[in-house]
């Protein structure tokens, strides 16, 4: 059983969600959607069998062109396309090269829809290409500068942005943790500063990835995880509270969006509530399992 957590952009409309996510039939069992308005953006996991999975990729990306401008999107988070991004999930090294082949042909569906593509992480063509980052650079504008020029080819489909639809990214991936961390302040600037300082770049631990945003007048860091077993939620908890003390901040509640592998969420502290956590919804072998 392979996982899928395609991330769109549109968070807004649950109307809009739920028609969108419907589109991936009874191939794929939809296991948690995540709406964020400020964000406006929406993640979706579902689980699925090696060689049907893409095909329900391929309805959904297919709903996302036909109902999201993202030339129009307003929102927190960076993207470059309605169906922003597109990673298949592994939870086993047996399942890694399965995997790796959903995701490709779920490329190559998209492509079919006149959506540029981009392979990053570990199907990336070179080591620039496999962060996000690398794509999202300046934002849907800057993105078709850069592939009107010549500098960014995609790896599938069109040498421009969709007119509307923008582009997607793919990739095979072992499960990692999307996760926000509300602190007591207003001050941006102050999550900009912790999250320079909390990701690897930054010096903090490997494989993490973080910005501050402004949530409706709340200074968020937003985080990836890229291994939560190595690196689970807890420490990064400790990290943040570590680098927002000498502000003047401290973390107060915490988001997991999506799934996340069972020792990632391990040994929680009480003083930082994760809203809307349940071990029976979000941790990833008991859902497996239940299904």
């Amino acid at each position: 059983m392979l996982l899928a957590v395609p991330n769109f952009s549109e968070g807004r409309d649950g109307e809009e969600v739920a028609a969108i996510a419907a589109e991936l039939g009874e191939a794929a069992t939809v296991l948690d959607i995540h709406s964020d308005a400020v964000h406006n953006r929406s993640v979706v996991t579902a689980c699925g069998r090696p060689g049907e999975l893409a095909g329900a990729l391929a309805r959904l990306a297919r709903a996302c062109v036909e109902r999201i401008d993202v030339g129009a999107h307003e929102g927190a988070h960076p993207r470059i396309g309605a169906l922003d991004v597109c990673p298949l999930v592994f939870a086993s090294d047996a399942d890694r090269e399965p995997a790796r082949e959903e995701a490709l042909a779920a490329a190559e569906a998209i492509a079919a829809l006149e959506v540029p593509v981009f392979l990053y992480g570990e199907l990336a063509s070179e080591p620039a290409r496999s962060e996000r980052a690398y794509f999202r650079r300046g934002g849907p504008a800057e993105l078709g500068r850069r592939m009107r020029s010549g500098e960014l080819r995609p790896d599938l489909g069109p040498a421009a942005p969709h007119p509307s639809a923008g582009a997607t990214l793919v990739s095979a991936r072992r499960p990692l943790a999307a996760f926000n961390l509300v602190l007591d302040t207003g001050d941006v600037e102050i999550a900009r500063q912790v999250a320079a300082e909390l990701r690897e770049s930054g010096g903090g631990p490997t494989g993490v990835r973080a910005i501050g945003l402004d949530l409706d007048g709340r200074a968020q860091v937003s985080v990836n995880v890229h291994d939560p077993i190595a690196v689970p939620l807890a420490a990064v908890i400790e990290r943040v509270r570590a680098l927002a003390a000498p502000r003047g901040a401290r973390p107060v509640s915490g988001e997991l969006i999506g799934l996340i592998p069972e020792a990632g969420a391990r040994d929680l502290p009480d003083d930082v509530p994760i809203v809307g956590f349940d071990p029976a919804l979000h941790v990833i072998e008991r859902r497996l399992r239940a299904v």
